[in-house]
């Protein structure tokens, strides 16, 4: 009766093993969160054009005198100017989309991510990172060795999005932008910037 009662119990404990491993595994991996958007539409900042360099119009009459013309004056732009951009390639995940940096007239920095679309996943990061962005698999792992900047948790899976880039960070050491999925050491996509 013993051995009986000893074989009765093993299925009821390898179930219960199992129910808590089952939890444990959902808790880290969170598998739900790939068949989740979440669509983020922030206002992007509108470039401004540089200050074209006004050239006097060759006068039509070769008797009218030319003009007395005043060199033109550089002005800093009304709005934001573009310093960086690139676009995302996929890594571990499908990713797509365009990334720069803008600098406000005031000098503030803003790394905008536009018509971002990648797999929603748990404790995904944007970095600015000092490594080269490398495609396909074997870029899924170098930003994770090399310097970074974190701007913070990914706001969403989708859409547009806005990051303010601290004063005190030293873009030149940075050349590019990584969605860095921390809980497994992972990039889901990256762009290269251009200067």
């Amino acid at each position: 009766m013993k051995g009986g009662g000893r074989r009765r119990l093993w299925p009821i404990a390898a179930a219960g093993a199992a129910a808590v491993l089952l939890a444990i595994g959902l808790a880290v991996f969170k598998p739900w969160l790939l068949f989740v958007d979440v669509h983020v539409d922030e206002p992007i900042p509108t470039v401004a054009a540089s200050p074209e360099n006004a050239r006097p119009s060759a006068s039509t009459s070769a008797d009218a005198p030319s003009p007395l013309v005043a060199a033109p004056t550089r002005q800093a732009p009304p709005g934001p100017v573009q310093v960086a951009a690139g676009s995302l390639v996929s890594h571990e995940h499908m990713t797509s989309g365009t990334v720069r940096i803008l600098r406000q007239p005031n000098g503030d920095r803003l790394l905008t991510l536009e018509n971002l679309d990648t797999s929603n996943g748990p404790d995904v990061h944007v970095w600015l990172s000092a490594a080269d962005v490398v495609e396909g698999p074997g870029g899924w792992f170098t930003a994770g060795g090399a310097d970074h900047h974190d701007l913070g948790l990914i706001k969403g899976n989708q859409g547009n999005q806005v990051y303010a880039i601290p004063a005190g960070v030293d873009l030149k050491r940075y050349k590019a932008v990584d969605l860095w999925c921390v809980q497994f050491s992972v990039s889901f996509g990256a762009a290269q910037l251009t200067f």
